[in-house]
């Protein structure tokens, strides 16, 4: 079983984050930074989007883009639960548009992973073409390898439990191809409903970007500013630690900040 085509499982296996906290950060970092009014949210591969149901609780649109049917239809469903109003676009993240632009896009929990280069660009003018002038494109734990030692393989494993419902998660990524920067990237899902148990796996290749090769990327697409990367935990983003000054040898939770010219 995938675990893509279980919204259920996969919004408890990763809902370790405080929702609340981080659209309060969202805000905070609107403030800060947003040249224009902000009324339009969008969530990129937004999957169950905790974040965009707190988003429409707080009166803004929200709009959840994600290639998969179930994870919208879960959302959605989430919402009418909650008494919410959140519009969903299927579409692949690089190559999408909305017929009403948004005004602050953002995308999390390393949902920024590509097969290409070519595919980030793409991305990046999908984005472009659907934020509005001034407006913010936030990144959560983009370059989820940036350690000394890339080459290893990186796991981590963690447990969740919701409304009788465990999950123990296991996070993976091993190395492909060390000239092409190609990893596989292992998600896998060990779930007890009720004492129903099962397996959800999901497996992808996929490119690892650098940090400046990244900037390079968004100098070629010519449609962003780059504000900078600053380091954060899994709730919160440390605007007065800039990545270029703070070492730190895990940097898996950090943000990156665009604006749109």
């Amino acid at each position: 079983m995938k675990v893509y085509n279980n919204p259920l499982y996969y919004e408890v296996a990763f809902s370790f984050f405080n929702p609340k906290k981080q659209v309060d950060h969202f805000e905070d970092i609107i403030r800060r930074f947003s040249r224009i009014k902000v009324e339009r949210f969008l969530d990129i591969a937004c999957g169950p989007s905790l974040q965009l149901r707190e988003i429409a609780r707080r009166g803004y649109n929200a709009v959840g883009l994600d290639k998969s049917r179930k994870m919208l239809q879960y959302l959605q469903s989430k919402a009418k639960e909650e008494g919410l109003r959140i519009e969903i676009v299927q579409a692949d993240m690089t190559r999408f548009g909305l017929k009403k632009k948004a005004d602050f896009a953002f995308i999390m929990m390393g949902s920024f992973s590509f097969k290409s280069n070519e595919d980030l660009l793409k991305h990046l003018n999908s984005v472009a073409n659907s934020l509005n002038s001034g407006g913010l494109y936030f990144i959560q734990n983009f370059g989820v390898n940036w350690k000394v030692d890339w080459t290893k393989v990186q796991r981590q494993t963690w447990e969740m439990e919701k409304n009788g419902v465990k999950v123990e998660a296991t996070y993976e990524i091993a190395v492909k191809n060390v000239v092409n920067q190609t990893i596989v990237e292992r998600i896998i899902l060990e779930v007890d409903d009720r004492c129903k148990k099962r397996t959800l796996t999901q497996e992808e290749e996929l490119k690892l970007v650098f940090p400046q090769e990244f900037k390079l990327l968004v100098k070629m697409n010519k449609r962003f500013e780059f504000l900078g990367w600053w380091k954060g935990n899994v709730d919160e983003w440390y605007l007065d630690q800039p990545l270029e000054t703070v070492y730190d040898e895990n940097l898996n939770i950090n943000m990156v900040l665009l604006r749109r010219k």
